[in-house]
């Protein structure tokens, strides 16, 4: 792919453009991939126009004060620095800009032309690598957007499970590292939002597949639930730690209701991939079963309040029942519906 990008560029440059020795096409086509494999379009841009911009900037200051002088030399690593990192470019993408910055200030013969040659041959090789980096991207965008979506889910309801099992035994060690790994969680929701956006940048330009934008603005909704159902997932584990703190003894009734949130979660996190691949008219058939997963978590939970359990467990029910309004709007449902059935499951009558 590489080779083949600075091969291109090269040529676009000398025979298309005319250029003689277009050294930067196939640098910056390498440079430009190297960075940008993976990355959005947005970004490929960035880094497109902060390696060319590198090479203007070289070329405006030996214009000034001509090459192999240590004022150029001072001047162009100063200027190329500063331009690379005010488009956001990392350390290593940096370095390779200002070593192609440094060729035009020491090493490349002086041009007399008004046309900035050598900054069309970068723009030159960096459009070419964009265009190499959009071609090798997957071909089923949505696939990997799924797979991040289960990744987040499953995440959570490991973090959930455990919790429940640290409750069981009133385990306070293993609830404090339950909820360790639910404070790292939030990276992992993150990058969802990222995959979202690569998802539809990509099936955005893939006119052939345009229609499965639809799939990406459901994803998208679920995920800004999925984000409240993390963050509620950390309290719940948290209370886990203050549970086993408080407790002298396990708690097996609180711990099967969370076990079933647990379960509740993987259901519907499987749902959603078979409602993401079903035809529009049957996206909902495959998430009510993992509704009433959900809601089997919480008549489990409302059970515990009928025993007068401590505050804690209240707590810790409480939140159950906010993991569980969110697991309905993931699974599609309204807010108002998704109280309501939380509600009733919970056995309480609507204000």
């Amino acid at each position: 792919e590489s080779a083949a990008a600075a091969t291109l560029a090269w040529f676009v440059a000398t025979e298309l453009l005319g250029h003689v020795q277009p050294f930067f096409a196939p640098a910056a086509a390498l440079i430009v991939l190297g960075q940008a494999r993976g990355e959005r379009i947005g970004r490929t841009v960035e880094i497109l126009l902060g390696v060319a911009g590198g090479v203007l900037a070289a070329d405006l200051v030996v214009a000034f004060l001509g090459t192999r002088s240590i004022a150029a030399i001072v001047v162009v690593v100063l200027l190329v620095s500063t331009v690379t990192v005010a488009f956001g470019a990392g350390g290593l993408l940096s370095v390779q800009a200002t070593i192609s910055a440094l060729y035009v200030a020491v090493i490349a013969p002086p041009t007399d032309s008004l046309v900035p040659v050598r900054f069309i041959d970068a723009l030159v090789g960096g459009a070419v690598a964009l265009v190499a980096s959009q071609l090798s991207r997957p071909r089923d965008p949505l696939a990997s957007l799924v797979s991040r979506t289960l990744h987040v889910l499953d995440e959570a309801a490991a973090v959930v499970e455990d919790s429940a099992a640290a409750v069981e035994v009133n385990g306070l060690e293993a609830a404090r590292d339950v909820l360790g790994r639910a404070r790292q969680a939030d990276a992992g929701v993150e990058d969802l939002r990222q995959e979202v956006a690569a998802a539809r940048e990509a099936l955005w330009v893939d006119l052939r597949r345009r229609e499965r934008l639809a799939r990406v603005d459901a994803i998208e909704a679920a995920s800004e639930q999925v984000d409240y159902l993390v963050r509620n997932v950390r309290v719940l584990s948290r209370l886990a730690v203050t549970i086993t703190t408080r407790s002298a003894r396990g708690d097996p009734q609180l711990a099967d209701a969370v076990r079933r949130l647990a379960k509740a979660v993987r259901a519907t996190a499987a749902a959603l991939t078979v409602a993401l691949h079903a035809p529009a008219d049957a996206v909902g058939e495959p998430l009510r079963p993992a509704q009433e997963s959900v809601l089997d978590a919480v008549r489990a939970a409302a059970a515990l309040l009928a025993g007068n359990p401590a505050f804690p467990a209240v707590l810790m029910i409480g939140q159950l029942r906010a993991c569980a309004i969110d697991l309905l709007r993931i699974s599609g449902e309204d807010r108002d519906a998704s109280v309501l059935r939380v509600e009733a499951a919970l056995g309480l009558s609507p204000e």
